[in-house]
């Protein structure tokens, strides 16, 4: 039996069709297709933010880059209504009450489109293990690359929410001045004060070039070659993100968090005072079995993620023929 706000995510552990998964982040889309339960080689693109109809078209030519496809999972970084694959709310890519699912579909000749928020792709791909199984009953994965985003499985399931909008933990506020109560309203999302105006990549490239080391990638090459003010540059980052975490276990009491997203490439330079800095300031004897560990599929949980739930849902649609 089902419950709120919760999605069955996987019936079989056989991926016999073949699937493309898109990832869309904020700078760049992956793609890469899942046939016998396989990812093929992504590829990636620069994405397209500057109008509507140009991303649209975008992301239907990286899709037929891709060969044939019996389903296709798109990941991107919006508040999806998943039922319609509709993007109530965007903040990095055009997508904003952008019927995604139909219009892509349409540009795909009707090819099945399944839409979902890029970080839940990712936290379901980080959920599952190759046989389609649950690692874990409680995993939370966080995001970290242009924006913040986090996504939630339970024993197995998608959980969405009432709406389907959950979980939206980069947009947790954990840095507003309450003194004098709440904070006012922001011009724009993300919120000063969310942890993902702390903690994104965009927020490492400032850092970085502050210390004239130049953008996130240099600065992560840059730390692992050694450099004090890049180590420095990326732990600030870490503790931030840090703080968050505390956040997710005090809510939570998950079985894992697993850090993914581009800037986890600093591996255990970014989870290390990530990870103490969450220790330090959850709830004492909350979070005693949690893990923190850096996303198994790397930058590509979300493409991998996109292409499983695709599969899945094809063949939900399937069954009831």
């Amino acid at each position: 039996m089902g419950y709120p706000g919760v999605a069955r995510i996987v019936e079989s552990t056989v991926v016999s069709d073949r699937i493309i998964g898109v990832d869309v982040g904020g700078t760049k889309i992956a793609a890469a297709a899942l046939e016998d339960g396989r990812l093929g080689e992504a590829s990636l693109t620069a994405t397209e933010t500057h109008e509507t109809d140009r991303f649209l078209d975008q992301l239907a030519e990286i899709v037929r880059g891709h060969g044939e496809a019996d389903a296709v999972g798109i990941a991107v970084p919006s508040v999806v209504d998943f039922e319609t694959g509709r993007a109530r709310f965007s903040v990095n890519v055009p997508l904003k009450d952008v019927p995604l699912r139909q219009v892509l579909s349409e540009r795909l000749g009707g090819c099945p489109v399944f839409v979902d928020n890029d970080a839940t792709c990712a936290a379901l791909a980080e959920a599952l293990d190759d046989d389609g199984e649950p690692v874990a009953k409680v995993v939370v994965m966080i995001t970290v690359g242009t924006g913040v985003g986090g996504g939630i499985v339970l024993d197995g399931r998608i959980f969405r929410g009432a709406t389907g909008a959950a979980p939206e933990l980069g947009h947790m506020i954990v840095a507003a001045d309450l003194k004098d109560g709440a904070p006012p309203a922001p011009e724009r999302f993300p919120h000063p004060d969310a942890i993902e105006s702390w903690a994104a990549g965009r927020e490492l490239d400032e850092l970085g070039e502050q210390r004239g080391i130049g953008k996130g990638p240099k600065v992560v090459e840059a730390a692992k070659a050694g450099d004090e003010q890049a180590i420095d540059a990326i732990r600030i980052i870490g503790e931030r993100l840090g703080v968050g975490m505390a956040n997710v276990i005090n809510l939570f009491d998950p079985d894992l968090i697993v850090i993914g997203g581009g800037v986890s490439t600093a591996g255990e330079l970014l989870t290390r005072p990530a990870e103490d800095a969450a220790r330090r300031l959850a709830l004492p004897g909350v979070g005693t079995k949690t893990r923190i560990e850096l996303a198994r599929h790397g930058v590509h949980a979300g493409v991998r993620g996109a292409a499983l739930l695709a599969a899945h849902e094809l063949t939900a649609i399937e069954r009831t023929r």
